[in-house]
């Protein structure tokens, strides 16, 4: 077994009886979408191989209220992972600050294009139809009503979203504005437009139009 492989087993260990959108299913569609972007943009893949494994491994215990940010948690948790399998320090520091930087609403922007590539990877598995999947998905963890439609996603009183199709309307599309690489951007762009059209064909359908 290399030394990625027990890295990964490892990062697993993090995602037992975890809710589906935030699963292990979730990081390895990342890992597939950032190798792809790591190899248009020329980033490193082993960076940004890691990062992806490990960059959500805090995300349990920030939805148990035990943590306070799993980005930060789990890149110091990323740091003892990687120290015990040996990695060289100034490979374990760049993982930490991909993991560091990755999330949406908080934390520094990523600077590194492995980190940008992390980021951009993350944000696209919110996006397109495994998106839409996965935005109802998390409302159903917190009993989150599908759909006002008396409440405009402007007028959206939570920044998340109090409602699950709000929240699809209010963060989902706006991610394909937070792209840091060019080859993100060219995969948001068809995912955003896949979005735009389940809104449009949503609101028709509340509206008893279809």
């Amino acid at each position: 077994m290399n030394r990625m492989d027990e890295v990964e087993n490892r990062a697993s260990e993090f995602f037992r009886k975890v809710n589906p959108a935030h699963d292990w299913e979730h990081v390895k569609r990342v890992e597939k979408i950032a190798l792809k972007l790591a190899e248009k943009e020329g980033a490193d893949k082993e960076i940004v191989q890691a990062s992806v494994l490990l960059h959500d491994i805090g995300r349990k215990k920030e939805d148990e209220n035990k943590i306070n940010d799993h980005a930060v948690w789990g890149g110091k948790k990323a740091v003892e992972i990687l120290e015990e399998l040996d990695y060289d320090q100034e490979f374990i520091e760049k993982v930490k600050k991909c993991i560091e930087s990755h999330r949406y609403s908080r934390g520094p922007n990523p600077k590194s294009i492995e980190a940008k590539v992390l980021s951009d990877a993350d944000n696209l598995d919110a996006l397109g139809a495994t998106g839409i999947a996965r935005t109802f998905s998390y409302g159903g963890e917190y009993s989150r009503i599908i759909a006002d439609p008396s409440l405009p996603a402007e007028e959206d009183p939570d920044e998340s979203g109090s409602n699950s199709f709000n929240h699809l309307q209010k963060k989902i599309l706006s991610l394909k504005e937070r792209m840091y690489t060019d080859s993100g951007l060219e995969v948001a762009q068809e995912r955003h437009e896949f979005v735009e059209d389940f809104v449009e064909r949503f609101k028709d359908e509340m509206e008893g139009k279809k």
